[in-house]
C-alpha cells in the first residue's frame, strides 16, 4: 500500500469534528509550530521539503514564501484557494468536505510563517455545503483555542474566515480571486506588481492552494528531511489525484509522487483498469487545460523508461510528447469515446468562462467553441482544422491571465495527436452526426 499522509484518517468515524482529529494527531504540527518554530524556520522547514504547489502551476510553495514582503506596519494576508473549479478535479472538494480540520491546521502553521493574523478561505460558489462544513470546523478550533487571540499562549493571534466565490472559473486565478474577495469583478490583475508586494487591499499576499497548505501539516510534523525521502528527486512528497473518465474504480488517491501512470491506472490499489474491459485511447493527467496524451505516449517515453507519475516525467519532451500534472484532475478515456467532441466542450466551458478582458482570450475561446461544434456537426472542412491552429497560436501566451493557453494547449494537443480523427469528422458528416446522437459507437480511426 502505498504511503498516506494526508488521507491516513479518511475512514475514522467522526473524522470531521475537532475532539476526534485531534485524538488522531491533530493540532500537533500547531503546538510544534508555535512553541518550537520560529516564522522563518517555518518557512525554511517549507522550502526544504520540497513542496510545489499542488494547485496546477507546481511552482515551490517554500520559495513563494519567501518572495512575501514585510513592510512595518502593514498587514500581511494569506489566502486559500478553494476555487476548484478546473473540469477533471475535485480532490480538494474531498478534502474539505472530509477533512475540514487537516486544511484549517495547515492555515494556522502558514499564516504563523507568514505572519499573518487574517486569512481567508475563499472557497467556489457551487461548494456552498462544504462552506457549511469549513464554518463548523473554524468555530471549534475557536473554541478550542487554536484560532483568535494569543493562540497556545505563544502571542500569535489569527482569524480565520470562508468567503464564497460567485461560481466563475477565472476566481481560480490569484489576483482575480483577490479582486472579488475585495468585493470587485473578478478580473484578472496585471503583473507585476505581484500579490507577495501588492495583493489584497493592496498589502503583501500570499495564495495558496487547498492541498498545498493542507501538506504544511505532515511536512512540520515529520520534518522535511522525512518528507523529501518520498516521491521523486523533483516531486517530492504524496499528491491527490482526481481520478475519472472510463475507470473501473474512479475517486480521490494519495499516491506517492513517482509511481508509473501505468501503475496507477492499471494497479488493484488504484483505479483497476479501464471499464468494460475496453482499451484506452488516451488520457490527460491534470484537468482540462492540460494536453492529451494518447495512448503510445502513456505508457512509455521516448526514452524507453515508464511515464511516472511526477512533474517532471509527465511533462518530459515538452508539449509535442508531453503533457502537466497540474491539478492532478486525471482523466480517462476508453476507445470508444470522441477526442473531437470532448475537445470541444472543453472549448465550451473555456469560451463560458473567459472574463473577457484581453481580446484574444474573449474573442479566441469563442472562435474555437463555434470552428468546433461546426467539425462535431459534421458541417466543418479540412480548413477549418488548420484554422483552429491558428486561433491557438494568437490566444496563447497573449493574455493577463493563464486562461487562454488553458483555453489554447488542450485544441492543439488534440489536433497534433488525433488530427485523422478531425479529418475523419469532416469527411464522414452524416457519420459524425449519428455518432454525436448515439447511434454510431465509435470513429473508424485508430491514432
Amino acid at each position: 500500500m502505498g504511503r498516506k499522509l494526508l488521507l491516513e484518517h479518511i475512514d475514522v468515524p467522526g473524522i470531521e469534528t475537532f475532539d476526534v482529529w485531534r485524538k488522531h494527531g491533530g493540532y500537533l504540527s500547531v503546538e510544534k509550530a508555535l512553541k518550537n518554530m520560529s516564522p522563518d524556520d517555518v518557512v525554511n522547514e517549507v522550502k526544504n521539503s520540497g513542496l510545489r504547489g499542488r494547485g496546477g502551476a507546481g511552482f515551490p510553495t517554500g520559495m513563494k514564501w519567501s518572495f512575501l514582503a514585510k513592510p512595518e506596519g502593514v498587514p500581511r494576508y494569506l489566502l486559500c484557494n478553494a476555487d476548484e473549479s478546473e473540469p477533471g478535479t475535485f480532490k480538494d472538494r474531498y478534502l474539505m468536505e472530509k477533512l475540514p480540520h487537516l486544511l484549517i491546521e495547515g492555515m494556522i502553521v502558514s499564516s504563523y510563517a507568514l505572519g499573518a493574523n487574517l486569512s481567508y478561505i475563499y472557497i467556489r460558489g457551487e461548494y456552498m455545503w462544504i462552506l457549511e462544513i469549513l464554518e463548523k470546523a473554524i468555530a471549534e478550533a475557536y473554541a478550542k483555542g487554536f484560532l483568535g487571540k494569543n493562540i497556545l499562549g505563544s502571542g500569535f493571534d489569527l482569524d480565520l474566515r470562508v468567503a464564497p466565490g460567485g461560481g466563475a472559473y477565472i476566481c481560480g486565478e490569484e489576483t482575480a480571486l483577490i479582486e472579488s474577495l475585495e468585493g470587485k469583478r473578478g478580473n484578472p490583475r496585471m503583473k507585476p506588481p505581484f500579490p507577495a508586494v501588492k495583493g489584497l487591499w493592496g498589502c503583501p499576499t500570499v495564495v495558496n492552494n487547498v492541498e498545498s497548505l493542507a501538506t504544511v501539516v505532515p511536512i512540520i510534523n515529520m520534518g522535511a528531511d522525512e518528507y523529501v525521502k518520498i516521491g521523486t528527486e523533483k516531486s517530492a512528497g504524496t499528491k491527490l489525484i482526481s481520478a475519472c473518465g472510463n475507470l473501473v474504480r474512479p475517486g480521490v488517491y494519495e499516491i506517492e509522487m513517482g509511481i508509473s501512470v501505468e501503475e496507477f491506472i492499471y494497479g488493484d490499489e488504484w483505479c483497476r483498469g479501464i471499464a468494460n474491459n475496453k482499451q484506452i485511447k488516451a488520457l490527460i493527467p491534470g484537468g482540462s487545460s492540460v494536453p492529451i496524451l494518447p495512448a503510445h505516449l502513456i505508457t512509455k517515453l521516448a526514452t524507453g523508461e515508464d511515464r511516472l507519475m511526477s512533474y517532471e516525467s509527465l511533462s518530459e519532451g515538452g508539449f509535442a510528447t508531453g503533457s502537466m500534472l497540474g491539478s492532478g484532475g486525471f482523466i480517462v478515456f476508453d476507445e470508444d469515446q470522441s477526442v473531437v467532441r470532448n475537445t470541444w466542450n472543453f472549448a465550451r466551458f473555456y469560451a463560458h468562462e473567459s472574463c473577457g478582458q484581453c481580446s484574444p482570450c474573449r474573442e479566441g475561446t469563442g472562435w474555437m467553441q463555434r470552428v468546433l461544434h461546426r467539425i462535431v456537426n459534421g458541417q466543418g472542412n479540412m480548413r477549418d482544422i488548420d484554422l483552429l491552429a491558428d486561433i491557438n497560436k494568437k490566444i496563447e501566451g497573449n493574455t493577463i491571465c493563464p486562461l487562454g493557453d488553458a483555453a489554447a494547449w488542450p485544441v492543439a494537443a488534440a489536433i497534433r495527436h488525433f488530427r485523422e480523427e478531425f479529418e475523419w469528422y469532416v469527411n464522414h458528416p452524416e457519420e459524425a452526426l449519428k455518432r454525436n446522437y448515439g447511434m454510431l459507437k465509435n470513429t473508424p480511426t485508430t491514432v
